[in-house]
């Protein structure tokens, strides 16, 4: 086994979940890698032993077990997940089609609770194993009628969150949902007329998540809001 901490990110390839992973390798972290399309990042080639790449697909039902499976095969160990990857369909909750929900809550709230589900041994020995499900603000109010489908989505996200905290809590998992408003991502960029230095980026985010990651058991957080806006308390 390793002594060096392994996490793994969804969604790793750009955004968030790029900004993460470098984040948490320049930290010192081990770092796995969940993408569609698995491509070393130019951050990694001086260190690549500390890089673990996976062909992840948020839809596919078994995805998450064979890649738990392949980092603990390989590292044997696994003491952080970080559900980054996540969908957004800008439709109302009347126009929008049963496919489209369903899609939304399948890549949203089923698949981190599976790649939870599927670290969760792992998280356990660990003894301060810890889950970060990237939710949002849209998953803390509703802020406009073509976000709703996707708020509903997020505020399951959340929900999501909580409910691990409860069930690993005793195991000394601790498990927080961090909810940003609008982040200077692709995503993020076709929803508003913001320009990216308007918005949190991404790099700000994971320092977040890093930090929220590194705290000990006896500090822990259940949610973390973080905006580029004044916004209603909640």
């Amino acid at each position: 086994m390793t002594q060096r901490r392994i996490a793994l990110i969804s969604g790793a390839s750009r955004g968030i979940g790029a900004a993460t992973a470098r984040t948490m390798f320049e930290a010192g972290w081990t770092v796995s890698l969940g993408m569609r399309d698995p491509d070393l990042p130019d951050w990694a080639r001086a260190a690549p032993e500390r890089v673990h790449l996976f062909a992840y697909d948020a839809v596919e039902v078994e995805s998450p077990q064979r890649w738990a499976g392949a980092v603990m095969d390989r590292f044997g160990r696994i003491d952080a997940v970080i559900a980054n990857a996540g969908i957004s369909i800008p439709k109302t909750v009347v126009e929008i089609s049963d496919d489209e929900m369903a899609l939304l809550l399948e890549v949203n709230v089923q698949a981190p609770r599976r790649l939870a589900a599927a670290c969760w041994d792992g998280l356990a020995v660990a003894g301060r194993g810890r889950v970060i499900i990237l939710g949002s603000l849209s998953g803390k109010r509703v802020k406009s009628a073509r976000s709703g489908a996707y708020a509903i989505s997020k505020f399951a996200a959340v929900g999501l969150a909580h409910a691990l905290r409860h069930a690993g809590f005793d195991m000394g998992i601790r498990a927080t949902a961090v909810c940003p408003g609008f982040v200077a991502t692709d995503m993020a960029m076709g929803l508003t007329d913001r320009v990216g230095e308007q918005m949190t980026q991404p790099k700000d985010l994971a320092r977040v998540i890093a930090m929220l990651i590194d705290l000990p058991n006896e500090a822990s957080v259940a949610e973390f809001c973080v905006n580029c806006q004044l916004e209603e308390s909640f």
